[in-house]
């Protein structure tokens, strides 16, 4: 039998490893035979060799059994879940699970944290005060069945082995790697114990995937091996070329979360939250085209139940529920600063990776695995793409704790807006829809 290093080495090399050899490396990483550093080695192997589908699907395997399996046959329905690859301003989670939720669709979500410039799930939950995202399974369980949704992380028995590796991920440059996308999310949403499983795959600078051909192959290979689990599985490529909505941050995007809630939002993120919903809706059940999905999420929202669900869901999990209707209970940055256009014309761009770079340096996300995220701080975009703007009109504002910080950010920010003498045309949002 081969040591641990050998394997390694077999995959830097360009060998592939087959089931059993990825069970013992999964099972020496938890128990501790196999060191980070180690792992951090291979991870590194896996990003620039790849693997084939069957390692992939032994990967998603090995992660997924480390920890146990839930069992929500005692939630009435089909269980549905949503899962996003990351992308700048994405907060569609927080607003879409409980209008999912509303129309009658249970959402058991486990969600992840921030991954390189891409702020995460949990991080932006944690801004509501006293919320616990660290709620064990038999909770989780209870209130998916009495609420409707709960948004949680990965506890010691959900997919403990991935929880590990998507932290060295983070950290190692090693995000970008489909097999590793594609185990570290299945392992998680397979050990959910849902019935189908809604992808939102971003496409663009500021997503993982940068070309349309790229986030094809990656929502190809979740929708298989998803399918092959047993699970319905369907994916939408959605346009990541400009930071989604007007916040980057962690307060700030659970604001502008809750706004969609309300009937208000930015166009780009309600039509992005409703069609991920409408797949929702068709996935549990409970409407049979999108044309019938549609206006029951409308009604949803207009009527106000989903941010009665929403405020249901984050009593139920600890926090303060009057944040539903009064944002200001929200962190707030001691400092906001203006960046100012400093040449006149219509926006022509704005570089969704700069911004999510600056909100990281920021505070808002994690340049270390051990590093704790400020709520707070962040980007507000008083511009976007197809406004006309004049010399001296703000572009951003920065939300910092320290006007330092801010003042060191501004430049950036203003160098992600591009300016152009007419107006801009916006691409599709939604770029194209694969299924099994």
């Amino acid at each position: 039998m081969q040591t641990l290093v050998e394997l390694v080495a077999k995959k830097r090399d360009g060998g592939r490893l087959s089931e059993d050899e990825i069970a013992r490396i999964i099972r020496a990483h938890s128990d501790g035979e196999l060191a980070d550093y180690q792992m951090a080695a291979l991870l590194m192997a896996i990003f620039f060799r790849g693997m084939d589908d069957a390692e992939t699907v032994a990967l998603t395997r090995a992660m997924l059994h480390s920890g146990d399996v839930l069992d929500l046959s005692s939630v009435p329905g089909r269980k549905v879940d949503k899962h996003s690859t990351g992308g700048v301003g994405d907060k569609v989670s927080i607003c879409l699970a409980p209008l999912v939720a509303a129309c009658g669709v249970p959402v058991p979500m486990v969600s992840g944290r921030g991954l390189g410039h891409t702020g995460g799930t949990l991080d932006k939950l944690e801004a509501i005060p006293g919320f616990d995202v660290a709620l064990d399974v038999d909770a989780f369980a209870r209130i998916v069945r009495e609420v409707g949704a709960c948004m949680i992380g990965q506890t010691a028995r959900i997919a403990p082995a991935d929880k590990r590796i998507y932290a060295l991920r983070d950290v190692t440059a090693t995000v970008e790697s489909i097999p590793l996308i594609v185990a570290s999310i299945l392992s998680k949403k397979l050990a959910e114990g849902i019935d189908a499983l809604v992808l939102d795959v971003k496409v663009g600078r500021g997503a993982f995937m940068k070309t349309l051909d790229d986030a094809r192959a990656l929502a190809t290979a979740l929708v298989r091996v998803g399918t092959a689990a047993g699970k319905r599985v369907s994916a939408l490529l959605t346009d990541m070329s400009a930071p989604l909505g007007r916040t980057v941050g962690n307060a700030i995007e659970t604001r502008e979360a809750i706004e969609v809630l309300h009937g208000r939002g930015p166009g780009d993120l309600v039509a992005c939250t409703l069609a991920l919903g409408e797949e929702m809706l068709i996935a549990g059940g409970a409407a049979a085209s999108a044309a019938e999905a549609r206006p029951k999420l409308e009604a949803a929202i207009a009527s106000g139940a989903a941010a009665e669900v929403f405020a249901r869901m984050i009593a139920a999990q600890k926090g303060d529920p009057a944040v539903v209707h009064d944002a200001g209970r929200l962190p707030r940055a001691p400092v906001v600063v203006e960046v100012a256009a400093q040449d006149e014309g219509y926006v022509a761009a704005v570089d969704p990776l700069e911004i999510g770079l600056s909100a990281v340096a920021l505070g808002a996300g994690r340049t270390r695995a051990d590093q704790r995220v400020d709520p707070a701080v962040g980007i507000e975009l008083a511009a976007v793409r197809g406004d006309r703007v004049d010399r001296g009109a703000p572009l951003a504002r920065i939300h910092a704790r320290r006007a330092d910080d801010a003042r060191a950010a501004a430049d950036r920010v203003r160098a992600a807006f591009r300016l152009g003498p007419t107006p801009a045309e916006a691409p599709a949002l939604v770029l194209e829809r694969i299924e099994a």
